[in-house]
């Protein structure tokens, strides 16, 4: 993970569950460039050709509601996203999301400002993102929930501390 991203904004509104960000029809697939060509299918079946690595997601209150489904935090990394900001997020997509080793950040503030097709950047170490020409702080991530983001996710991480055991 890139402790500072800059991206193209796509926006969501509220409630965005995971039955919309990958629908249950795909469940059986396990290869995640495959699931990547149904991110957001749910909503937009032209999505997945339109997203492009390093694009940042924005959205309203609870984004991941829904089922547990881990595999809608796997296709959105997949496909290229490098990180969602929303107002907030259910709490089983937001463990999810950094077991999978993409990185979250809560900014009501932001998402109120932020347009599709803006450009963000997004600096971790500082808890800062900026946006339409100003800045604003987030709380910063702990520093275990970094270090399993900055590993590739929470598997890579469990990988890592084994090998140097």
């Amino acid at each position: 993970m890139q402790k500072r991203i800059q991206g193209r904004v796509w926006r969501f509104g509220d409630n965005v569950d995971t039955d919309l960000i990958y629908p249950g029809k795909y469940l059986p697939i396990l290869d995640e460039s495959e699931m990547a060509k149904h991110a957001f299918e749910g909503m937009d079946p032209d999505f997945p050709g339109k997203i492009r690595r390093g694009d940042v997601l924005v959205a309203g209150s609870n984004f991941g509601c829904g089922s547990s489904r881990e595999q809608a935090a796997t296709c959105l990394k997949a496909a290229g996203v490098a990180c969602i900001v929303a107002k907030s997020f259910s709490r089983i997509f937001y463990r999810n999301a950094i077991n999978q080793g993409l990185p979250l950040v809560q900014s009501a503030e932001a998402v109120d400002l932020v347009k599709n097709g803006d450009e963000v950047t997004v600096d971790f170490e500082k808890g800062m993102l900026a946006a339409g020409g100003r800045d604003f702080a987030f709380p910063p991530l702990p520093d275990f929930l970094m270090s399993i983001l900055e590993n590739g996710g929470l598997i890579e991480s469990v990988k890592k501390k084994v090998r140097t055991a």
